[in-house]
């Protein structure tokens, strides 16, 4: 008995430890519910939103229309330089897992969607939300169209209901935890 309550012990120290930035990551769809298109106003959205490492970007998109590639400079996203991209996607559903702080750039490689403004620029903090960021190539963050109030409360919504996940999980460990002393 005594050694069932260490294991139960062992793993909500584990689960405390662990569970916090996996549970409260959020999944940004971007350019919120117009998607990947060339009618959303990234800017707007991106700036309406908050990205913290372990969050994920969500690219919906037409795949017969659009694309995604991922540029590797500030100056390569200002002139839409496709040719230079890191990664690209296809597919019209594509997620990008945000690993470290820092700056990403996001751009539509269709002929002409860049230059029409179809880019975003994502800005990712660490999780505890400190803002010391590196230049480029760590986290992203996302641009929308005026509806980008509808679409950060959407996002707020979820945090609340993965905080609350994560409370219940802990609750059940300590009753766990109390049944055996």
């Amino acid at each position: 008995m005594e050694k069932s309550c260490k294991l139960v012990a062992l793993l909500l120290l584990i689960l405390v430890s662990v569970v916090p930035r996996e549970t409260l990551a959020a999944k940004h769809v971007v350019g919120g519910s117009q998607g990947w298109d060339e009618s959303t106003d990234f800017n707007s959205w991106a700036s309406a939103q908050t990205f913290k490492v372990g969050d994920e970007l969500e690219f919906k998109y037409n795949s017969g229309l659009h694309n995604v590639v991922e540029l590797g400079s500030e100056s390569a996203f200002k002139g839409c330089d496709i040719g230079s991209s890191l990664n690209s996607f296809n597919g019209g559903s594509n997620t990008v897992k945000l690993t470290k702080p820092g700056t990403r750039f996001f751009a539509c490689g269709t002929p002409g969607h860049c230059e029409q403004g179809m880019k975003v620029k994502i800005t990712t903090v660490a999780a505890d939300g400190s803002s010391s960021t590196p230049a480029s190539g760590g986290s992203a963050s996302t641009t929308s169209p005026s509806s980008s109030g509808a679409t950060h409360s959407t996002s707020v919504a979820s945090d609340q209901l993965q905080l609350l996940n994560f409370f219940a999980i802990i609750a059940s460990l300590v009753v766990s935890l109390l049944i055996c002393i």
